[in-house]
């Protein structure tokens, strides 16, 4: 999770930070994502979707059977769909998304038992500090007038 923090942390420009990062099960990391979706102008572009593609990519396949993702906030549907579709093991994450989290706050796609795979969810780790980076983000652009 330090990882992703730090990713999110160090991101710049227009996207809001979130990171997030792809272990294997000795705690490799694989791959790296940040929220790209206003520089890149991709609406999939979430810190999830970045590294699924990275860790597919390095894997050689969709199938990330036995992989662990920590990713700063709670994720959305889209990334929970793409999460349960790779087939990873493991989602760690920071804050809760109260608005749009599919990880157990508006829906919890993750472990919905009607799906062929679920996932195991980690809330709450280093959420302070994942909330408090958000804080930040959001004050910083009502201070500049940025929608």
């Amino acid at each position: 999770m330090r990882a992703a923090l730090d990713l999110a942390a160090a991101a710049s420009g227009p996207d809001v930070p979130i990171g997030a990062v792809i272990a294997d099960a000795d705690g490799v990391v694989l791959a790296r994502g940040v929220n790209q979706r206003e520089a890149t102008g991709d609406p999939t572009a979430h810190a999830e979707i970045v590294a699924l593609r990275a860790a597919a990519e390095v894997r050689g396949s969709w199938n990330l059977s036995g992989l662990t993702m920590a990713v700063t906030v709670e994720p959305c549907t889209m990334c929970a769909g793409a999460l349960v579709a790779a087939r990873i093991r493991t989602v760690v994450f920071g804050c809760w998304e109260p608005k749009s989290g599919a990880a157990g706050s508006l829906w919890d796609v993750l472990r919905d038992p009607r799906l062929n795979h679920r996932v195991e969810v980690r809330p709450g780790a280093l959420a302070d500090e994942a909330a408090e980076l958000l804080r930040e983000f959001f004050a910083a652009r009502r201070r500049t007038g940025t929608p």
